[in-house]
């Protein structure tokens, strides 16, 4: 494991730089880095499934200003916006529910309120589901697929790959992440796991699991833990550019 640890380290080293995310290298997280607010980072990180370039390009198209304006004018500003498997009634539910969210209270402290209990940050992350449900009724396609549903039980969850990103944008401080949190420690977020990352892994031996779910993610960050136990998704991002990039 040695070998490989201190092939992620220096992979590490070479991609913790600004240029790492650009319209070259694109990423929703220069789009989240460029407005610094973690309900606009959380609309970026949600919508961050499909080709890089057609999520940042969608993005480019959004007015975030919209979230501080009325519902009504949300609605019609919106009203021809759409991505993928989100309709453009999809997009305004989104943005009325995250206006919604932004009149509640911080993004961060719901999180905490579920995290807190037992440090467990995927309990922060049903409390944040489960407030979002609280907020908007819609059960179309585009907005389950959008917030998610909570699952039934730990073994029958998915990856929250877009939810875990976005926790580690939050946290984390570095030439990419963010780090607008502070309630949060580090050592307790979960491994945003998508197909890149869950490919590279099994190919360096970090992973044994053949299912790519919650299981995995959470396999995969104890793992990785034997590396840094205090921050052991940093290895993240040169996980994912190691498999998008096919040098492993």
């Amino acid at each position: 494991m040695q070998d490989i640890k201190e092939r992620l380290e220096t992979e590490l080293k070479n991609r913790n730089r600004a240029d790492e995310l650009s319209y070259e290298k694109p990423d929703p997280l220069m789009v989240a880095k460029r407005y610094n607010d973690e309900y606009i980072a959380l609309i970026c990180a949600l919508f961050a499934y499909g080709n890089a370039k057609q999520i940042v390009k969608f993005l480019d198209s959004l007015d975030f200003t919209l979230l501080d304006e009325s519902e009504d004018k949300i609605a019609k500003e919106l009203k021809n916006s759409y991505y993928r498997f989100q309709k453009p009634q999809d997009v305004i539910d989104i943005f009325l529910t995250i206006k919604r969210l932004k009149e509640v209270e911080s993004m961060e402290d719901i999180v905490y309120r579920g995290y807190k209990k037992e440090n467990l940050l995927f309990e922060g992350l049903w409390n944040l589901i489960d407030t979002v449900r609280s907020l908007h009724p819609s059960q179309s396609h585009g907005f389950n697929f959008f917030f998610l549903n909570r699952p039934k039980s730990l073994a029958s969850a998915g990856t929250y790959k877009r939810y875990f990103m976005y926790f580690r944008w939050m946290v984390r401080k570095n030439k990419l992440d963010m780090g607008l949190w502070s309630k949060i420690d580090k050592k307790d977020l979960i491994m945003p796991l998508d197909t890149h990352t869950f490919n590279v892994s099994r190919r360096l031996g970090l992973l044994k699991r053949k299912n790519c779910d919650l299981k995995a993610s959470l396999e995969l960050t104890q793992t990785l833990k034997q590396f840094d136990p205090s921050d052991p998704i940093k290895y993240d991002f040169a996980l994912y550019r190691l498999g998008q990039e096919k040098l492993i």
